[in-house]
């Protein structure tokens, strides 16, 4: 029994690696099988092994004379012999086998993966969207942002690196490029244009406005970067067709919005550099029946009616050197009047910031003079009588708010040796 299991173990030994690095779960599992094949040798034979018997042996080795031992080993290996001759050799047989496989089971060894080639280690396969590429650490680590050397852990056994490629959903937009502003008391689209170094029309286009009355103390204005017009894709729109519709060139539009993709996403705010919208409408300006061109006017003096219509208006600022009149806020589209019967020698659109406005002769060279209606009631030329409607109150020109700016001059307006006096004087 004894030389037959030296012989398996030197059998077990020709499967086995030169240096074998056995983990400590391989080593248990290992000697595991090696007691079972040994039980099932017992069971086989009758007799244990002499591993199993080995602690009685040391024992009678220490009480008899070796001669006995001799005698005694001699005898378990006729005993074998004689078994393995008989019907349990079977049974012996399969016990080996069982312990062959328990030990190449458990065995080290370089386990291959699935169709891995068993020559030497291949470069790392890049695999991405499908394609297939051969990469040298060096190139792996410069595509992983890593050292080379730490780039060769990021791959599967088989040399195949599976990197995930996110996918892109962002929209490119010029809607980062708007800026934003509050209008604040004093502002005119004029003078936002100038701040903002882009045209006014650029930003009447920008935000739809329909009337330069519209401005208001918090409102907020977008202001593009450069003049144009500031478009949103829609159904249908393509680079070639906006381009052609705004009579702009296509690499002007992928300048202007910094696009790398010339294909259009329906939602998309796009530039329009140098495009030009519809006009500022001109009000219409409705002119009421002349009573008579004709007579003088002298001031006498009295009383004169208030140039705003409504008990909901009131001045919001006073006469001053640096505003030599008096600013009477209403709602937009109030009645103003004529404080007293006179002749209108100015109806309509004057530039310098007072945009449409009447101015009326009293006499004595004395006019008064009401600004940034928002339509004009009256001519040239025409009489009106004390309290009789000229236009409507509006923001119209340099203006913040609807109000009537209005003015009394001593002599005609703007000529000169004229100047304008406090109007609180005749109420």
């Amino acid at each position: 029994m004894l030389n037959a299991w030296d012989g398996v173990a030197r059998l077990t030994a020709r499967f086995r690696p030169a240096k074998p690095e056995r983990s400590a779960t391989a080593t248990r599992l290992h000697r595991g099988a090696v007691r079972l094949a040994r039980r099932v040798v017992d069971l086989a034979t009758g007799h244990p092994t002499l591993a199993a018997s080995r602690p009685v042996a040391h024992a009678r080795h220490e009480a008899r004379r070796p001669a006995v031992l001799a005698r005694r080993r001699s005898a378990v290996r006729r005993q074998l012999a004689i078994r393995l001759t008989s019907e349990r050799t079977v049974p012996v047989a399969v016990a080996v086998v069982v312990l062959l496989a328990g030990v190449l089971s458990v065995g080290p060894g370089v386990v291959q993966p699935v169709g891995a080639a068993e020559n030497d280690s291949q470069a790392v396969r890049l695999a991405i969207g499908g394609a297939a590429a051969q990469l040298d650490p060096a190139e792996l680590g410069a595509l992983l942002g890593v050292d080379g050397a730490d780039a060769l852990g990021s791959y599967v056994d088989d040399g195949t690196l599976y990197k995930p490629v996110a996918v892109d959903t962002s929209i490119e937009s010029a809607s980062g490029m708007l800026r934003r502003y509050v209008v604040k008391s004093g502002d005119t689209l004029t003078g936002i244009a100038s701040r903002f170094d882009v045209s006014m029309m650029t930003i009447w286009w920008a935000n739809h406005l329909s009337s330069k009355d519209e401005l208001h103390i918090g409102q907020v204005l977008v202001i593009p970067p450069v003049n144009g017009l500031v478009i949103t894709v829609k159904a249908g729109d393509t680079l070639e067709g906006l381009a052609t519709k705004y009579k702009v060139t296509a690499d002007a539009i992928l300048t202007a919005n910094e696009l790398s993709d010339p294909n259009l996403i329906i939602g998309q705010v796009l530039l329009m550099p140098g495009a030009k919208g519809a006009p500022i409408p001109t009000p219409k300006i409705t002119v009421a029946s002349s009573g008579g061109s004709h007579g003088t006017f002298r001031y006498v003096g009295g009383s004169w009616h208030w140039p705003v219509i409504g008990g909901g208006n009131y001045i919001s600022q006073y006469f001053s050197s640096y505003h030599p009149a008096i600013d009477i806020a209403a709602d937009y589209g109030t009645p103003e009047v004529a404080p007293l019967a006179g002749r209108v020698v100015w109806a309509g659109w004057k530039d310098g910031g007072g945009a449409y406005q009447v101015w009326i002769s009293h006499g004595n060279g004395l006019y008064t003079a009401q600004l940034h209606m928002s339509a004009v009631l009256v001519k040239v030329g025409q009489v009106v009588s004390k309290g009789q409607q000229v236009g409507r109150v509006g923001m119209t020109g340099n203006a913040t708010g609807p109000h009537d700016h209005f003015e009394v001059w001593i002599g005609y307006p703007w000529k000169s040796g004229s100047y304008r006096v406090n109007p609180l004087r005749y109420f």
